[in-house]
């Protein structure tokens, strides 16, 4: 059956196989916002809910992406360059693959952040999270793109669309900063491991912001061409 549906799901063109993807991969990164605030009030059976949910959509996205591989044409004409279907998709299942990472190392480490963080982290994963969002609504916009030839005023709309994923992924850069910052002057206080793996998890998040800007650029690639 889930077969029957991933073959359905695959027409002529690569394109609508990978914005159902990316859709995937963004339910499943959105989960961490109500993740992060059921840790902060340490409501792991909550939190063990949401990265089941979590592992669940990776997993579905994982099969999307198998199955878009496979049956990606080979030596066909395809409105888009093979290389960069696959780039795309590749990138787009890392973010996946980190929200399931961020998701296990929280609920594994039954992790706390100290009081002076809490507040400007539920914002920094929020951003990460909307930098994902924006990379899709730009994913939407190949088939406009295709249509167009890749030209005229479709372009310049996705030019602006991505030079705002750009701005998003800055704003995450300077909370993972400060938030780095607030985390050192904190280290005294603080167990050794609890430090390491908070300055992972901050690196982490990041990640999601940067693998979505990487989807933005592969895109803005694409356009050059």
């Amino acid at each position: 059956m889930a077969g029957n549906y991933l073959s359905n799901m695959f027409g002529r063109s690569p394109i609508s196989p990978l914005q159902k993807h990316m859709a995937e991969v963004l339910t499943c990164v959105e989960l961490l916002n109500p993740l992060f605030k059921a840790m902060f009030k340490q409501k792991w059976n909550k939190v063990e809910r949401l990265r089941n949910d979590i592992v669940q959509y990776e997993h579905i996205a994982d099969e999307m992406k198998a199955a878009l591989r496979h049956q990606l044409p080979k030596g066909l004409f395809m409105p888009v360059d093979r290389r960069d279907v696959l780039d795309v998709l590749l990138t787009q299942d890392k973010i996946a693959n980190q929200a399931k990472d961020i998701a296990g190392m929280i609920l594994g480490r039954r992790m706390q952040l100290p009081d002076e963080m809490r507040e400007l982290f539920l914002v920094y994963g929020r951003r990460s999270i909307d930098a994902v969002a924006q990379a899709m609504d730009i994913i939407n916009e190949l088939d406009e793109l295709v249509e167009t030839g890749f030209r005229g005023l479709e372009v310049d709309r996705v030019e602006t669309m991505i030079d705002e994923l750009n701005s998003i992924e800055s704003e995450t850069d300077a909370m993972q900063s400060q938030l780095r910052d607030t985390l050192f002057s904190l280290e005294d206080t603080l167990r050794p491991t609890d430090v390491m793996f908070t300055y992972r998890l901050i690196e982490w998040v990041g990640r999601l912001a940067d693998n979505a800007q990487r989807v933005g650029s592969r895109l803005q690639l694409m356009l050059a061409k």
